[in-house]
């Protein structure tokens, strides 16, 4: 398959300057930089205006600029300039006058350097506009996507068959981050969670020094980041010993909820309502106080990307859509519990990207020492 088509996605975001009320849009999230450009470094933006394209870089990216984006126009500071110096050169060579800002990137203060700097265009605050471009994927990203699914899936084989007694979460934080790595990954999607019995209650725990035998349940959210950037996220919990009654009756209105939702996403279906019933189940079971998250979220190149399927989303699905649908039950000091996969909207429905066993059965690991 071919590659991205990064000249394609700088036309479609130029095609959205009208209704932001600008004639240039200055693009300074990491990310969103590298959707447009292919440009894989740091501290450096685009200048995109109706028929130029130009990145704002400094010396110590020039090269790599010239091997990722030989087709685009890049300008390059040396250390007695700044960033601000080269946007206003290129907003006068451009004659700009309305000039977009990412008010999600840009700080305060960044803002206020470049109201001093660009005296010949105004500066017109913007939200979400690269972003909501990247909310639905194209072929080439599904397939990114696809590996880094299957790279994770890969990963997380390894610490099951490995599982030991006497490993601490970090053992097997390291552990499952290697296993990526030996696969392909250039690194985990983030740090990944590893909790062992209370830890696990904590949505975004750290993996500390927790033995696995002190408690017969174990979860994991991993995912993997592919060299070209693109993410997985996946959560799962394993019983390592006998589970509770509690354990039980809490993984399983878990997993009907995620089950249910999932089978509601499909086309022009509201996200807030797929939360609406995953919530309304756990809810139902007198567990609705220990689920406080989102039921989901978008990812790609950022882990957390801007398709929100929570109370608060006024989005409905699209087919390319990529979305986590991951409800969880928390019981403090006790044992948390999230069952979490990756979700692709079709165009008559969804496919479950993810393929690792969840049901109740297939959570049980069994020690090889």
């Amino acid at each position: 398959m071919s590659g991205p088509h990064y000249e394609q996605r700088r036309n479609k975001l130029r095609k959205r300057f009208r209704d932001a009320g600008v004639d240039a849009l200055l693009i300074s999230g990491v990310s969103n930089v590298r959707y447009l450009t292919g440009f894989t470094g740091d501290s450096s933006w685009l200048y995109l205006a109706a028929r130029d394209a130009v990145v704002l870089s400094d010396t110590r990216f020039e090269t790599q600029l010239a091997g990722q984006c030989p087709d685009l126009q890049c300008e390059i500071r040396d250390a007695a300039s700044t960033i601000g110096d080269l946007a206003r050169k290129v907003a006068a060579a451009t004659r700009s006058k309305r000039i977009g800002i990412e008010s999600d990137h840009l700080t305060l203060n960044q803002f206020h350097v470049l109201q001093g700097t660009l005296t010949s265009g105004e500066l017109v605050p913007t939200s979400g506009l690269v972003e909501r471009l990247r909310e639905v994927k194209d072929k080439w990203e599904l397939e990114q996507i696809r590996k880094a699914v299957e790279i994770a899936e890969r990963g997380i084989a390894v610490v099951r068959s490995c599982l030991t007694k006497n490993q601490t979460e970090v053992e097997i934080r390291n552990l499952l981050e290697a296993s990526m790595r030996s696969f392909g990954a250039s690194g985990p999607a983030f740090e990944p969670i590893v909790g062992v019995g209370p830890t696990a209650a904590l949505p975004h725990a750290h993996a500390g020094h927790h033995k696995v035998h002190e408690s017969s349940l174990l979860l994991v959210d991993w995912g993997a980041t592919t060299e070209s950037g693109y993410r997985s996220d996946l959560t799962r919990v394993f019983f390592t010993g006998k589970p509770t009654k509690q354990m039980e009756q809490v993984y399983r209105i878990v997993l009907q909820a995620q089950q249910e939702a999932i089978r509601a996403i499909m086309p022009g279906v509201e996200c807030i309502d797929v939360d609406r019933i995953a919530r309304g189940i756990i809810a139902d079971a007198g567990f609705g106080s220990y689920f406080g998250h989102g039921l989901g979220h978008g990812f790609g190149l950022d882990v957390h990307e801007s398709v929100r399927v929570s109370p608060l989303s006024k989005q409905r699905f699209e087919p390319g859509m990529v979305v986590t649908v991951e409800p969880g039950i928390y019981l403090p000091g006790r044992f948390g519990i999230r069952i979490e996969d990756d979700i692709l909207v079709t165009a008559d429905g969804n496919e479950v990207l993810s393929g690792v066993p969840r049901e109740f059965d297939d959570a049980f690991v069994p020690f090889l020492a």
